[in-house]
């Protein structure tokens, strides 16, 4: 039942999830539960009434994230997360997400938080990027981190109930 509820949850989401291989590389306590995400991504589909075609979540090393920030955004940093979005219309979401973990253990540690709350955190942040929220203006920003707050404060049991 266990197997076929995560197929159905599958289907129903039309989320595809990609974890890369080493995504266990850095610590046990760094495990992400694809279930977990699954549910979260659920429940946010519904709070925002989103429109999901294909979603790829990409767990990533900073050296990676740095590599795709220098070669398709020009800048030489690493980051927490980019967001791609490929949708031709903004009816359904096919999009693309990088998550850098090294980057994510770093901000738990600096704002003294749980690893998966911040991991959370990434994907609530990812998705409103491709809801068309912006953070490069300080005004945007305030708009942006308030609704990430809110949801991540209405989702946060999600990952933290994972393996």
């Amino acid at each position: 039942m266990v197997i076929l509820n995560r197929i159905l949850s599958t289907i129903l989401l039309r989320v595809q999830l990609k974890v890369i291989k080493n995504l266990q590389v850095f610590s046990p306590s760094k495990s992400i539960n694809k279930l977990s995400i699954h549910k979260l991504v659920g429940t946010l589909k519904k709070e925002l009434d989103l429109q999901i075609n294909s979603l790829v979540i990409n767990f990533v090393t900073e050296t990676e994230i740095t590599d795709l920030n220098e070669k398709y955004l020009g800048h030489y940093y690493s980051t927490d997360i980019i967001t791609f979005d490929y949708s031709e219309d903004k009816k359904e979401i096919d999009a693309e997400i990088f998550i850098s973990l090294d980057d994510a253990e770093s901000n738990a540690r600096k704002y003294k938080v749980h690893f998966k709350n911040e991991v959370t955190r990434l994907i609530i942040h990812g998705i409103l990027h491709l809801l068309g929220y912006d953070d490069q203006q300080k005004k945007d920003k305030i708009i942006m981190k308030r609704l990430e707050n809110d949801l991540l404060n209405r989702n946060k049991f999600i990952l933290l109930r994972g393996r």
